[in-house]
């Protein structure tokens, strides 16, 4: 069993990648586990490491790929987006719900 297997603790939260199209690249909101250290996130299949220091858009790495991401708690203003940026945000079906109690949508 992987360090990864072992991290219990999961969250909704939003992701970007930063990599393709600076403030407008490709979003959602989904379910992520974190690593027993913290210092990594489990996406589905990808793998994410916190960038020591910030990178340059993003604060996390895809391990595989090396893409800049920026991964955060949801904002109750649904802004999550940089101000800058556009496009639309996807919502995995499995946490919506989930999603829109958090964000005082549902009670």
């Amino acid at each position: 069993m992987s360090q990864l297997d072992r991290g219990k603790s999961t969250r909704v939260m939003y992701m970007e990648n930063k990599s393709e199209s600076g403030d407008s690249g490709p979003a959602r909101i989904g379910r992520v586990r974190f690593s027993n250290s913290g210092r990594s996130i489990v996406y589905r299949s990808k793998r994410f490491e916190r960038i020591k220091g910030g990178g340059i858009s993003g604060n996390y790495r895809d391990v595989e790929t090396g893409e800049e991401y920026w991964i955060s708690g949801v904002k109750r203003d649904r802004h999550d987006r940089h101000w800058a940026g556009s496009g639309p945000v996807e919502i995995d079906e499995d946490v919506r719900e989930e999603y829109e109690r958090e964000i005082g949508l549902k009670p």
